[in-house]
């Protein structure tokens, strides 16, 4: 049956790729609440941790590279952001 295989293989992709897309967003989290709070030093770290969380779901195909390059954007644009208005 074409459905079961279908259901069998969409399980063990998702089972692989949640942890990546998961860890991907509680880093993306993490710096948007560090960029927030103002603690530059500790958004830098946050920022780069995100970036390496992105980039690798996005090799291993748990998100499009597209998408993590566009959330990387936005999350430096919105690091840039707050470090102009701050100083």
């Amino acid at each position: 049956m074409p459905a079961a295989k279908s259901e069998r293989s969409s399980s063990k992709k998702r089972l692989r790729n949640q942890p990546l897309r998961s860890r991907a967003k509680t880093y993306v989290r993490n710096a948007r609440r560090d960029i927030s709070g103002g603690d530059f030093a500790a958004a830098e770290r946050s920022v780069r941790m995100a970036a390496i969380a992105l980039d690798k779901a996005a090799s291993k195909g748990a998100i499009h590279p597209n998408n993590a390059a566009r959330r990387k954007s936005r999350m430096m644009k919105r690091l840039a952001k707050a470090r102009g208005a701050a100083g």
